[in-house]
């Protein structure tokens, strides 16, 4: 019997550091797609030499696939003139890569696949209306100057997805309402991590871990760091994350900053603007080992995004024992306890500056972050959605079969 194949649809380069929960997603995918399927990725790459649409054999964590890009891109963590979503849709026209299972993260592509025979998977990772009619920085993303034409779009093409699965549950209620046709297709789709990477230490190896980075950094032996870890985008809200460092006060405070995106340049601008060149360290974007090292040495992970689905970072701040302090958006506030991290119920610098304080001030109040991501194992999630799909695919055989 042939192995089921499936084919992974996103505009992103896998061997390339491209900030974003998508691509850390799709990333642990495909290291954990069982052996009993074939896997394809269509994607896009940022090395000149790769040839464009053709299939090559590659290989990414250990696990082997069949890669095809469809064009070049030279640095994806910057917007383009032309949406990369758009123009990876536009690259979909006319091509036809229907396979026993289809997983997309984007619904735009999907105009090229309304006629494909397969079973069709739609990712769901931010919550839908706030990201979309949001109303605030029209530049976060094309559709929030066209919601009504978004929602017309995805009028027309949900009814081809056998599946719709979020990790944001105002998202899912979203689709349940608004498209009751498909309501019994969506389902919950839980956020992983990968434990083998993201683990705590021990409090003696922290504080150690700690004055290392201080010392090579030729910072103050109590220097207490934060980590901001994401793409520097309007969605992360970086400005804000500056002006609550600027309104914390605290000069042995040191702001890590792990990521890249389209507002490098107006964070940069941001930090001399408040004096904080001192207190500012930003990294670019980093490897998950190297995240990883700096999750257990900080004080207190931070995020100021304005919309969310259920972000990695706060799994994986959590899963290395340090407590998270974030803005009232996506999931992260269901998964949050008193004992693992701080809601702000404001969005100004001064109050999110309080709660940060407040954890960094009294870390022995918050014993339970790792507890809390337990059910969160990477290998477990995953090998749970390839299961149904096995069994799916085994029921469709022999129906066949039979027929």
């Amino acid at each position: 019997m042939r192995k089921p194949v499936v084919t992974i649809f996103y505009q992103f380069d896998p061997w390339c550091p491209t900030i974003g929960g998508i691509q850390s997603l799709i990333r642990y995918f495909i290291k954990y797609t069982p052996s009993e399927f074939s896997l394809r990725f269509v994607g896009i790459t940022s090395d000149p030499s790769v040839p464009i649409g053709k299939w090559s054999e590659a290989e990414l964590s250990g696990r082997k696939l069949l890669f095809m890009p469809l064009f070049h891109i030279k640095d994806d963590n910057t917007k383009q003139l032309l949406p990369t979503s758009l123009r990876y849709a536009y690259a979909l026209l006319g091509r036809c890569f229907e396979s026993d299972f289809m997983h997309f993260y984007r619904l735009e592509p999907t105009l090229a696949t309304l006629n494909w025979v397969g079973e069709k998977t739609l990712f769901i990772q931010n919550d839908i209306l706030q990201q979309v009619a949001a109303s605030g920085d029209k530049g976060a993303i094309l559709w929030r100057r066209f919601p009504k034409a978004y929602f017309l779009l995805e009028k027309l093409l949900v009814n081809q997805f056998d599946y719709i699965l979020s990790c944001n549950s105002d998202s899912l209620k979203l689709y349940q309402k608004r498209y009751p046709a498909v309501a019994d297709r969506v389902a919950y789709f839980k956020t992983f991590l990968i434990v083998t990477i993201f683990y705590p230490l021990g409090a003696e190896a922290r504080e150690q871990s700690r004055r290392s980075l201080a010392k090579k950094m030729n910072l103050a032996d109590d220097t207490r760091f934060v980590l901001f870890a994401g793409r520097l985008h309007p969605q992360k809200d970086p400005l804000l994350l500056i002006d609550t460092i600027a309104a914390l006060e605290q000069p042995n405070v040191h702001l890590l900053v792990a990521g890249d995106g389209d507002l490098s340049a107006q964070v940069r601008s941001r930090i001399s603007q408040r004096g904080l060149n001192q207190q500012v360290t930003m990294l670019g974007a980093l490897k998950p080992e190297a995240l990883a090292d700096l999750h257990r040495l900080a004080g207190a992970c931070i995020l100021t995004s304005a919309y969310e689905g259920m972000p990695f970072v706060a799994l994986e701040a959590l899963a290395c024992g340090t407590p998270l302090v974030t803005t009232r958006c996506g999931e992260t506030p269901n998964l949050l306890t008193t004992k693992s991290g701080i809601v702000c119920e404001g969005r100004s610098p001064e109050v999110i500056a309080q709660a940060l304080r407040q954890v960094l001030d009294h870390p022995d109040h918050y014993p339970d972050c790792v507890e809390v991501v337990q059910p969160y194992s990477a290998r477990y999630v995953v090998h749970s959605v390839y299961a149904s799909m096995l069994h799916r695919w085994e029921q469709r055989t022999v129906a066949s079969v039979v027929a």
